[in-house]
């Protein structure tokens, strides 16, 4: 295993890739363009085995080891861009208005590259590496396509991989945890019902509204009083839809929102909460409510053994002391977890330095974490494909 100054070497041409795949974002599964060059650069690295269009833009390619026989891992980079307008005035800006790399994706994917590059050269491991370029990361279920799509079974996949770049950690330090580690993410539409009519005659009506503001109040207790207090638990009412007229209360109010937990049970919790405390106070002015509940990512997990193989990768690229094994959970969710859901693995955080918030106009990948990003890729294939 080698430390990043060994990957040094790589930063100039995989921080053009950055580049370029930065200039040219493409959203969910409309990923053609970005999915063309990667698999050109796949190929330019002797890679043979490279299979495009899965779950319709997604690339799976191999790297076979030079050692005897053995497991295949998976390394996953996700590939898609968000819909923003991009403020950060860098020459290598998007050109695609109202798209922009405002997640690193651009850095994820490079980083990937690079140590694919590598790897295809060095050969340094036995079995083989899955790399995993994913599409539609950012809600769109990508992670989950691509697992429907079989490639766990197909490829033999035994233990899979994710790193994310991370704004307010300095560059070249790593931070993950053991078990739970991003939250898992569902959604809900919440339709509170009454009885409309005309807002000088309230006595009248039942008034959905009256009724919303007591449902709202009541869903926060849900975590300052349901919820033990060391469990995590977000409740978060985003949307509010009601009425159309000054004069007029209207017949129902669409309440909606986000929901993060870190447990099976507590989800079970909260869905089932929010549903019977809804319908209890709705029920104590005479309306009624109606729950849709989605659930979307899972929890991510990080298992004992791969994340210890994880650390172990990130040490010998850096200092221990730059490596943190204790990162406190992240209630933000990550459709890795699928992957993560199929098969043991770690997800790993790497510094991205001062930069701007993931997610914000003014955020830019930072091009100095790139030969951190491709030593772990490298470390970890060679620490868990040890010949």
């Amino acid at each position: 295993m080698r430390s990043n100054e060994a990957f040094k070497y790589l930063k100039d041409e995989v921080t053009q890739w950055r580049r370029h795949l930065h200039r040219i974002p493409e959203l969910d599964y409309d990923l053609y363009d970005t999915a063309a060059f990667v698999a050109a650069k796949l190929r330019s690295f002797g890679i043979d085995h490279i299979e495009e269009g899965v779950a319709k833009t997604g690339i799976i390619a191999l790297v076979e080891g030079s050692g005897a026989s053995g497991e295949t891992i998976g390394l996953r980079a996700d590939m898609d861009a968000l819909p923003i307008v991009e403020q950060s005035s860098k020459p290598w800006a998007s050109t695609h208005y109202g798209k922009m790399h405002g997640c690193g994706h651009d850095g994820h994917m490079a980083m990937l590259l690079g140590a694919a590059k590598h790897l295809a050269t060095t050969r340094n491991f036995k079995g083989r590496v899955a790399l995993i370029f994913q599409p539609a990361e950012e809600g769109a279920l990508g992670g989950l396509w691509m697992v429907q799509d079989g490639i766990m079974d197909r490829y033999n996949i035994s233990s899979v991989f994710g790193l994310h770049n991370e704004p307010g950690m300095a560059v070249g330090d790593y931070g993950t945890c053991y078990g739970p580690f991003m939250a898992a993410l569902d959604e809900f539409d919440l339709i509170v019902k009454g009885k409309g009519g005309h807002a000088a005659e309230p006595h009248r009506c039942i008034d959905p509204i009256v009724i919303t503001a007591h449902v709202l109040l009541g869903l926060q207790t849900l975590v300052s009083r349901g919820t033990d207090p060391l469990e995590s638990l977000v409740v978060s009412v985003t949307k509010l839809s009601a009425g159309a007229a000054y004069n007029i209360i209207p017949e129902h109010v669409t309440v909606s929102g986000t929901v993060r937990t870190l447990s099976s049970e507590l989800r079970d919790f909260a869905q089932r909460q929010i549903d019977s405390t809804a319908q209890r106070i709705a029920a104590a002015f005479g309306g009624s409510t109606e729950l849709r509940y989605r659930r979307q990512d899972p929890v991510t997990f990080n298992s004992t053994i791969q994340t210890e193989l994880a650390l172990k990768a990130a040490r010998a690229a850096v200092e221990s002391a730059a490596v943190n094994d204790k990162l406190a959970p992240v209630m933000g969710s990550e459709d890795f977890a699928y992957m993560l859901e199929a098969r043991p693995g770690c997800y790993m955080f790497l510094g991205n330095g001062s930069t701007a918030a993931l997610h914000n106009p003014a955020y830019d990948f930072n091009d100095d974490a790139i030969p951190y990003g491709i030593a772990y890729w490298v470390n970890l294939v060679e620490t868990v494909l040890s010949t």
